[in-house]
């Protein structure tokens, strides 16, 4: 199976299974379907979805022991992807549009958009953006949040701002 049409497969299946909810990503030892290795998953402690522990780096499609099909968000898709005739996988009504390195999927009000280490998704008020070097921000209605690479953390809700520096809270303003 061509390595673009596994990416292509993965990425379309983060629009489909970002539209479930009460998944839970468990830790332990996968098959990373778009690369074959076996790694080791945990979730990402911000968003809750896999990573590579080693890496860090997202897993969008893992496969477990009893050969188990698992989204990234800890969903099992195995009933979601379907096969086409030129031999990859794919998940119906998925907008999915592959340039090089950018990939950019539009379901219904989700959007994804990967750009090398660079990421983005907006699902309805939810917002995340993930830059390669390590800052985070994410936006939610009224709530903000921004994780420096260096782990310093700046949060906004409403009227209240907290500022987070080594593990300490240095600013808050209610």
């Amino acid at each position: 199976m061509n390595t673009s049409f596994k990416l292509m497969s993965a990425v379309s299946l983060l629009a489909l299974a970002s539209c479930n909810s009460g998944s839970k990503v468990e830790p332990g030892t996968y098959v990373d379907l778009n690369t074959g290795e076996s790694i080791t998953v945990i979730a990402d402690p911000e968003t809750g979805y896999a990573i590579n522990s080693e890496t860090r780096k997202p897993v969008y499609l893992y496969v477990n022991s009893q050969k188990d099909t698992i989204f990234t968000t800890g969903i099992v898709v195995n009933d979601k992807l379907i096969a086409t005739e030129a031999g990859y996988y794919e998940v119906d009504d998925t907008k999915v549009k592959v340039d090089d390195d950018e990939i950019k999927i539009k379901y219904d009000d989700y959007k994804k958009k990967v750009d090398g280490d660079d990421y983005k998704i907006k699902d309805g008020d939810y917002k995340l953006k993930v830059d390669g070097d390590g800052d985070i921000k994410i936006k939610d209605g009224d709530y903000k949040k921004k994780i420096d690479a260096d782990g310093d953390v700046k949060i906004k809700d409403g009227d209240s701002k907290t500022k987070i520096e080594d593990g300490v809270v240095t600013k808050q303003k209610n």
